[in-house]
C-alpha cells in the first residue's frame, strides 16, 4: 500500500471511480459522514437502501428535509461507533471522512466497518492526498497533514492484521471550482462540521492565496485523492 503516487494524471469526478470500482446495484449501503448527501444521490440511484450517517447535527436537519429520497434513511452517527447489526450491509463508503475521526478512534472505525460489513462486503474509503494547489491554500489555516497521514496508517494496519483484504487502489485528480473567493469561504472556512475561526491575518493570507488562481470564469483546482478498496474476509 502506498499513501500517494508521484504523478497522478486521472482527472475525475468521484461518482466515475465509484460506478468503476463498486457493484451498487441492489446493495445495502453504509455511509459514513454523509455530509451533504452530494454522494449519497449517486449510490442511490443503485443501492437498494442506504443508511447515511452524519455527526454535524446542523447537516443532518438538512439532509433529513429530502423529500425525494425514498431508499435513504438519514441518522446521526458516527464510524467509530455504527448503531447496526452485525454483517447487515454489502457496502460501507467513507467519502473523505476518516481523517475526521479522532486520532485515537481510527483503529475502532475500522473494526466497526468489518463488524457491519458481510463476509466478502467492500469499504471504499477515500481520502485527500497531502498534496497540490488547493491543499496549499487549505494548510494556512487548516493542517492536515498528521490526520491524512494517520487515516492511511489505520487503513494499512486494517489490512496488514487480517480486518480486510486491500483489493485495490486508485488515484485520481477531483476537480474543485469556486467562483469567487465568497464561495470558497462559505463552502470551505464556513463548512458547519469544523469551527475555523481565522485572525485577520490568516483570512488575509487565506484569500491573498486563494486570489493568485482566479480567472475570469473563477478559480479552479484539481484534488489529488487516493481510494483504499478492501474486502472483508469471508
Amino acid at each position: 500500500m502506498k499513501i500517494t503516487e508521484n504523478r497522478i494524471e486521472l482527472v475525475s469526478g468521484e461518482g466515475r471511480i465509484l460506478e468503476e470500482l463498486l457493484e451498487l446495484q441492489g446493495a445495502a449501503v453504509l455511509e459514513l459522514g454523509c455530509g451533504k448527501a452530494e454522494k449519497t444521490r449517486i449510490v442511490a440511484e443503485k443501492a437498494a437502501t442506504v443508511l447515511a450517517l452524519e455527526v454535524d447535527e446542523i447537516q443532518l436537519a438538512i439532509n433529513l428535509a429530502i423529500p425525494d429520497l425514498p431508499n435513504v434513511r438519514f441518522a446521526k452517527g458516527c464510524a467509530e461507533q455504527i448503531q447496526a447489526d452485525e454483517e447487515s450491509f454489502d457496502v460501507v463508503l467513507m467519502f473523505k471522512s476518516l481523517h475526521h475521526v479522532l486520532l485515537d478512534r481510527m483503529d475502532d472505525a475500522l473494526s466497526e466497518i468489518a463488524r457491519v460489513l458481510k463476509p466478502g462486503g467492500r469499504a471504499y474509503i477515500s481520502e485527500p492526498v497531502f498534496a497540490g494547489e488547493f491543499n496549499e491554500i487549505l494548510r494556512l489555516f487548516h493542517d492536515e497533514r498528521v490526520v491524512r497521514e494517520a487515516a492511511f496508517d489505520a487503513v494499512k494496519r486494517a489490512v496488514t492484521d487480517g480486518r480486510f483484504g486491500l483489493v485495490r487502489q486508485k488515484f485520481f485528480l477531483q476537480p474543485v471550482h469556486f467562483e469567487d473567493f465568497a464561495s470558497f469561504e462559505k463552502g470551505v472556512i464556513g463548512v458547519t462540521h469544523s469551527n475555523h475561526i481565522l485572525s485577520v491575518e490568516t483570512h488575509e493570507a487565506v484569500k491573498a492565496a486563494f486570489e493568485k488562481h482566479m480567472t475570469k470564469t473563477g478559480a479552479d483546482f484539481f484534488m489529488p485523492i487516493r481510494v483504499d478498496l478492501l474486502e472483508k474476509r469471508a
